[in-house]
């Protein structure tokens, strides 16, 4: 994936609460709670980076080999995608 994600902003409506990154899917009314690495993820998703900068990024917050962490970052992506949330620029 080259392209920066870029948030489908017209797709959700999003809150914090605790830490915790509640989305509300405006298509069918589904909620999505990010907590943990993908709370820490959601915000890093500016549109700037693509999947290659957020793999760096994370290795570097976690102190871990991007590739241990390679397929969990590629998990969420997908899961973000398949909802709507996010799409390549």
């Amino acid at each position: 994936m080259t392209a920066a994600l870029v948030k489908q902003w017209n797709r959700f409506s999003e809150t914090v609460v605790e830490g915790e990154v509640i989305l509300l899917n405006l298509d069918d009314g589904a909620f999505f709670s990010l907590s943990g690495t993908a709370a820490t993820i959601w915000p890093m998703i500016d549109g700037t980076r693509n999947r290659d900068a957020l793999l760096t990024d994370l290795g570097a917050i976690y102190d871990a080999p991007v590739a241990s962490i390679a397929g969990e970052l590629d998990q969420f992506l997908a899961q973000l995608q398949e909802a709507g949330f996010v799409a390549p620029g």
